[in-house]
This record gives C-alpha cells, sequence and structure tokens, in this order.
C-alpha cells in the first residue's frame, strides 16, 4: 500500500476511540498543573519524552515483526498503574475493530484471538501499521503524535483554550517528535529490541486518582 495510508492511521477521526481520552490532561487541568498554553507545552513535552517515546518503541518493534505478545508483556512492566493498563487494553481493543475492518490481516486476527480483553494500545497499532504496508517509522509517528495531540485537544475542550494556541503547541513541539521517533525506531528496531522504560510517576499518580472520580468528561 502508499504511504498515503498513514494520513488514514494518524486522522483523528479514524474510529479508534482516542477522543474519550485525555492522556492524564483533565486531571492534571483539575489539579492546576494546566492553566493555558505554557503549561500544556510542558505538560505535552514531559508526555513525548516518557510515555510517548515508550509507546513508539512499542509500535516500531510490532511493525518490525518482534513478538506482539512478549511486546504486550513489556508494556504492561512498563505501565504500573492498573488504570492506564486498563485504558491501553481498551483503546488496544477499539483500535483492533478499526483496523480489522479497514486492513484485514492474519496477524492482526490472531493477536485479537490471543487477547480478547484487548492488547496494549501502542502493539496494535504497529501491527496495524504492519497491516497496512507502512514502516516501523510510520507506526512511530501516530505513536508520538497521538501522545501530544490528545491532551492537546482535551485542554481545548476542558479550559476553552484557543485552538490555535494549542495547534501551535503542537507545531512548535514538532523537532522533537522527530527525535523521539529517531530513538524509538533506533530501539523498538534493534535486536532483539531495546525498549526504553522512561517512566512518568505523575500520569501514573494522576491516572489512579482520576480513575476514581464518580464524574470525569474523558475515560483516562
Amino acid at each position: 500500500m502508499t504511504r498515503a495510508a498513514l494520513l488514514v492511521l494518524a486522522d483523528g477521526r479514524f474510529p479508534a476511540g482516542g477522543h474519550a481520552h485525555s492522556g492524564g490532561a483533565e486531571e492534571a487541568v483539575k489539579a492546576g498543573r494546566i492553566t493555558g498554553a505554557a503549561d500544556l507545552a510542558a505538560f505535552c513535552r514531559g508526555r513525548l519524552h516518557t510515555t510517548g517515546l515508550v509507546a513508539a518503541s512499542l509500535a516500531a518493534a510490532a511493525t518490525a515483526g518482534a513478538d506482539p505478545a512478549e511486546l504486550d508483556a513489556a508494556a504492561d512492566a512498563r505501565t504500573p498503574s492498573p488504570a492506564l493498563r486498563l485504558a491501553a487494553r481498551k483503546l488496544g481493543r477499539q483500535l483492533m475493530r478499526a483496523a480489522r475492518a479497514t486492513w484485514p490481516s492474519a496477524e492482526l486476527d490472531a493477536l485479537a484471538r490471543q487477547f480478547p480483553k484487548g492488547a496494549h494500545q501502542p502493539v496494535v497499532l504497529g501491527l496495524t501499521a504492519r497491516a497496512a504496508g507502512l514502516r516501523p517509522q510510520d507506526a512511530a509517528y501516530c505513536a508520538v503524535y497521538e501522545s501530544v495531540s490528545g491532551p492537546a485537544t482535551a485542554v481545548v475542550r476542558l479550559l476553552s483554550l484557543d485552538p490555535f494556541e494549542a495547534t501551535a503547541v503542537l507545531a512548535r513541539l514538532a523537532p522533537e517528535l522527530d527525535l523521539v521517533v529517531d530513538r524509538a525506531v533506533t530501539a523498538g528496531t534493534a535486536t532483539p529490541p531495546a525498549l526504553p522504560a522512561a517512566s512518568a510517576p505523575l500520569l501514573e499518580i494522576g491516572a489512579e486518582l482520576h480513575a476514581s472520580w464518580p464524574v470525569r468528561l474523558f475515560a483516562s
């Protein structure tokens, strides 16, 4: 397939369920850590270099042909928060549904049978990219962009932030996205994959707090 498949996979309108998740931004807004565009930029930068890097490495490794079950176990080990593990599997299950309808694949079918409640989203993303004929680098770009675009979109809704300001935050982060993708592809395509374990403890703690709220706008 052509590289144009990357546009389909990265499109925010692709029905993969990401619109229902804030990537930790909702809890950060309530805690007062995000109050405007400058805070959003700092938050997104932190996600990019931690969870974004890990997700991109997992996605690149899956696209390159690494064992998805081993990658799923690696993702579990790098996600201490039960709430985040649950969210990652829900997102993986939703992405799997969209991916199998869009790019039918025996590998996706096998992963769906092995993980009926959902594999971690970055692993499914990597296999989806593989089914679409894309490269590890393409999967990594999808993962890092998701890591920052989700919170940016959520903060527009949560704070009524000017969407132009939110988009400018993403645009200014673009050179760092390139750097993280390069690191992720190098790690994910090594033999065996040398997956990073960059952590973001405040995101993990925030996810557990967020999961306890009786009312919330986003699922995570």
